[in-house]
């Protein structure tokens, strides 16, 4: 798992280290239980300053724009956006600006800009140091033992990525490293790390018990805390498609690979529900007009970031 350089999506200690900041950051986008756009708008476009410069469209430009990307999801022309419009629309985002962060990255990582990536310039931009584990050696402190097998599993990765065997990864390669989740041919190794970290038994699936690793319930209370039951719940539901108990090598990736079909479909309801006036379940351009505010403001244009890019607003895609 690389901290800092992609979305937390695949790593524990990612995910704990968002959760950290969870309470504030729910603070900050809801206030008083209620609703900050702008919060939406500066934690997808990075700061006050691209927010500035998203306001500082004129209403025909930002108007102009808006009507360029609605024809583009518009898929058949019919002049109606529908969910499944909106979700391809979403997902097809979500992959254009993870591969544009991994080409900002690759120019981060190449040191000596001979258009590869090697694991030593993968550690310095990391670590500021080339660090070298023995695979074989535990470490006796836990923290540093935990950093030790997280760091080899990253190296396992790289070579998993380096498909040509030079001596540092290409920029295919590298998207393939930071984004495995995008590259077909890293999927199995995908799941065979998801396998070794999990699945305690050998067996081949992950159990319920494995999928909530080290939790033991406390013998004198009377039910389960509510992360359990919520992860109880996401096991059976969303993961089990078979309701067999357990995860088989396809069931595990949709739980350690991003969902972003999920999300995106979960997004596309959303708009459609709020910003459907006539109840047909689709979207005319009048009411997306209509609820400007509400579109710019959601995953179908990135929060508004896509006005301001190119690639979705030129007439050409």
């Amino acid at each position: 798992m690389r901290l800092g350089s992609r979305p937390a999506t695949l790593g524990l200690l990612l995910l704990c280290a968002a959760a950290a900041g969870a309470g504030e950051a729910e603070e900050l986008h809801y206030p008083r239980g209620e609703h900050r756009a702008d919060y939406d708008r500066e934690a997808l476009l990075g700061g006050e300053e691209e927010v500035d410069e998203y306001v500082k469209l004129t209403p025909e430009e930002q108007h102009k724009r808006l009507k360029s990307i609605i024809e583009k999801i518009d898929l058949d022309s019919d002049g109606f956006l529908t969910e499944s419009e909106l979700s391809s629309w979403i997902q097809m985002s979500f992959k254009h600006y993870a591969m544009q962060e991994a080409k900002q990255q690759f120019i981060e990582y190449d040191k000596n800009s001979d258009a590869s990536v090697s694991w030593d310039e993968y550690n310095i931009q990391m670590y500021d140091r080339v660090i070298d584990f023995d695979e074989n050696t535990a470490l006796d402190d836990a923290e540093e033992e935990s950093f030790r097998l997280l760091h080899l599993k990253d190296k396992k990765r790289f070579e998993k990525a380096n498909q040509d065997s030079g001596p540092g990864l290409n920029l295919e390669e590298f998207i393939a490293f930071e984004h495995p989740e995008e590259v077909d041919y890293m999927a199995e190794f995908v799941i065979q790390e998801a396998l070794e970290e999990h699945d305690k038994n050998g067996d081949g699936f992950v159990s319920l018990e494995e999928f909530l690793g080290d939790y033991r319930r406390d013998p004198t209370a009377n039910e389960d805390p509510e992360w359990i039951l919520v992860e109880k719940d996401r096991f059976l539901n969303d993961y089990d498609k078979d309701a067999d108990g357990r995860l088989d090598p396809q069931e595990l990736l949709s739980w350690v690979v991003p969902n972003n079909q999920g999300i995106a479909q979960e997004e596309a309801l959303h708009l459609i529900d709020e910003m459907d006036l006539n109840s047909d379940r689709k979207l005319s351009e009048a009411e997306i007009l209509e609820n400007q505010d509400l579109f710019l403001t959601s995953e179908a244009t990135d929060y508004g970031r896509q006005l301001h890019d190119e690639y979705f607003y030129h007439d050409e895609l």
